[in-house]
């Protein structure tokens, strides 16, 4: 059994530590402070910090993890590990504190996708493959020696959101057997090759925005990949009112669901067949299976064609 010091904040992280509660001894749990949320901007508890107290395991909120108190703090857990996973950058001084020094848990087969967001760009930019890795944190971002990999299929239509469960999951079983491994010495860590890396940042709203002179395939992507969060959008083109026949922009709708389709239209058109929705690209149709308008309810592709009746309907490319 081994003493561990568990960092994580997110759900993704929540599994990882209830697992490991059960086989090995967590001393301690760093989290991420509580903070406001919702409209009434209540502080709230992060899902790692809700699960660590369920399991009865210390918790510790650190503003900063580079003051004396937190060094102290962590020296005093005399870890034989840290388990990191979706958690802050650790200062290289916490490195040594731990008998086999800390290891991570990345959602990608790093090199690729180094960043904030390995999981919602590997489905956005349409690749087939992905999964988890295990490797030892070192002073650079996601730069460490892989102790371990386990790849995984995308499905066509599988969303950011429903790879991220599949991946927890995944992460999680790796983890308990890569540490089985440490534990053992039987591990063989291997470094990166680095040429070969490629960078997830952190998804901005803007980078949302349907782009519809791209081809269905990928617009579908960028729509599977950002669902749930931030999501994708486009921008209905209304009649300027000013005579001249142009146009402005009008209301906002988000893009829940889509498929792309074989056939040909004008970018950013809308074309009804069947009674359902079909956005034309720049290559293929997008057929719009779940859309919301800003401020409403979501509601499906036959809907939003019912809600027409009869009217044209078109996007800004």
């Amino acid at each position: 059994m081994l003493n561990l010091v568990f960092m994580g904040t997110p759900t993704f992280a929540v599994p990882v530590l209830e697992s490991l509660a059960a086989r090995h001894n967590v001393s301690l749990v760093v989290t991420q402070p509580d903070k406001p949320k919702g409209r009434g901007q209540q502080l709230a508890a992060p899902p790692v910090k809700l699960k660590a107290e369920e399991l009865g395991i210390p918790v510790a909120q650190p503003a900063s993890l580079r003051t004396p108190e937190f060094h102290d703090l962590i020296a005093a857990q005399n870890a034989d590990l840290f388990v990191v996973v979706a958690f802050r950058i650790l200062p290289a001084t916490l490195f040594p504190l731990a008998r086999l020094g800390a290891v991570n848990i990345h959602g990608s087969l790093l090199p690729k996708y180094r960043g904030a967001a390995p999981i919602q760009w590997v489905v956005a930019n349409g690749d087939k493959e992905t999964g988890v890795t295990i490797f030892r944190l070192d002073a650079e971002v996601d730069h460490g020696e892989v102790v371990a990999q386990k790849a995984t299929p995308i499905g066509p239509d599988e969303t950011a959101g429903e790879l991220f469960e599949r991946l927890s999951l995944m992460g999680r079983d790796l983890l308990l057997a890569t540490l089985d491994d440490l534990e053992a010495g039987r591990a063989v860590a291997r470094p990166q090759n680095h040429d070969l890396a490629t960078p997830a940042p952190k998804i901005r709203k803007e980078d949302g925005r349907i782009d519809w002179t791209l081809s269905a395939q990928a617009i579908h992507d960028r729509v599977r990949g950002f669902n749930p969060a931030p999501g994708c959008h486009t921008v209905e083109l209304t009649e300027s009112g000013s005579g001249g026949g142009g146009t402005a922009p009008g209301r906002t709708l988000r893009v829940h669901r889509t498929r792309p389709v074989p056939g040909a239209g004008q970018p950013g058109v809308v074309s009804i067949e069947g009674g359902e929705p079909f956005v034309g690209t720049g290559e293929g149709l997008l057929h719009l299976l779940e859309i919301q308008w800003e401020g409403k309810p979501r509601i499906s592709g036959r809907d939003l064609v019912n809600g027409l009746r009869g009217a044209e309907l078109r996007f800004a490319p």
